[in-house]
């Protein structure tokens, strides 16, 4: 088997397919390897590219790559499937995820530490537990309704939303009742879990320099912190402020074409979930100058003059991601006095 430039590999929980490859991008090899066989391959094989798509467990075998000494390129999925062949198979995906990973100037993600993956599994355990909790309270409202029984909205407080049920209770079957009472057993049960990340959110948002300077800006707490942490790419990557807000896709889409430019709405490209909570921040920063009646920042005061609450909230977003990327970079804290300062 002639030594590979770049080896392409379609990842799996058992088989992997992989796609050895010359400079020039001629197939050398395609090997089917069971997981023992491949694990055994990437720490005797001679140091080149490992190209894998970043999907569940690159990160693992990225690392494991990294460790046996080889140059590892993590290729977004959408990026690898223009160059996929017809139809789809492990041979076909690991000759893409090659040719995908030979393009000058394709962008790859970065292996991720064992730390921001916890950091990424906390978050979304916290999301979980939180969807889950307002499954329950929905079908506890909707049972509830068919006997005549119409709970209060937005009852985030299971005592409160317990006591509600409790002073109704007699107007329910015995069977319902109980039923309901297993419900409220549960809601409580998931809502003390949720307290108990909140928790352990705001100590490791403590805990990292990087998360405490983010939490310097208005409209940045840990759970954002946490999550900018958690699932972006170092500031590094980016050249500039607008490309992580790009990334992020707190950007107007563009249509442009025969020298016009057409602006459209935010693209929603990038971490959804760090988008969600930056357009979240933005909200309460707006919320406070309203309460206060107070904005150290002109070019924001006009905006809420003029503009609906919501497309200022995604626009001064846009700007905290920019502020966000410099402070990262320079290591210095949030200088510009804010709206709730």
């Amino acid at each position: 088997m002639s030594e590979a430039f770049i080896i392409g590999i379609d990842l799996a929980k058992r088989v992997f397919q992989i796609h050895g490859a010359d400079a020039a991008g001629k197939v050398l090899y395609r090997r089917k390897l069971s997981r023992p066989q491949f694990n055994k391959f990437l720490n005797e094989h001679p140091s080149c590219i490992f190209a894998m798509e970043a999907c569940a467990s690159a990160h693992h075998w990225g690392r494991e790559a990294l460790a046996a000494g080889h140059e590892v390129r993590l290729v977004p999925a959408r990026y690898v499937k223009p160059f996929v062949k017809r139809h789809k198979s492990d041979v076909v995906d690991a000759e893409a995820i090659t040719e995908a990973a030979m393009r000058p100037s394709m962008r790859f993600v970065p292996v991720k530490a064992p730390e921001q993956q916890a950091q990424a599994m906390l978050f979304r355990t916290r999301e979980l537990f939180v969807r889950q909790r307002t499954q329950l309270i929905n079908s506890l409202r909707g049972y509830l309704a068919e006997f005549g029984i119409v709970l209060r909205l937005r009852i985030r407080n299971a005592d409160i939303l317990k006591r509600e049920v409790e002073e109704q209770a007699h107007k329910l079957p015995d069977e319902a009742k109980r039923l309901a009472e297993r419900l409220l057993a549960q809601i409580e049960t998931i809502s003390a879990e949720v307290e108990g990340l909140d928790h352990s959110i705001k100590m490791h948002a403590k805990t990292s320099e990087e998360t405490r300077l983010m939490q310097t800006m208005p409209g940045v707490g840990p759970m954002s912190a946490i999550a900018i942490s958690a699932f972006c790419p170092p500031a590094k990557n980016f050249r500039t402020g607008r490309d992580f807000a790009a990334w992020l896709g707190l950007v107007p889409r563009q249509h442009s074409t025969g020298g016009k430019e057409r602006l459209g709405r935010i693209t929603k490209m990038g971490q959804k979930d760090v988008r969600r909570l930056l357009i979240i921040g933005a909200m309460s920063v707006i919320n406070s100058i309203e309460r206060w009646k107070r904005c150290a920042e002109p070019w924001l005061a006009r905006m809420l003059e003029t503009r609906p609450r919501m497309v200022v909230a995604v626009a001064l977003a846009n700007r905290m991601a920019r502020r966000l990327w410099a402070m990262l970079m320079t290591g210095q804290i949030y200088r510009i006095r804010g709206a709730v300062a």
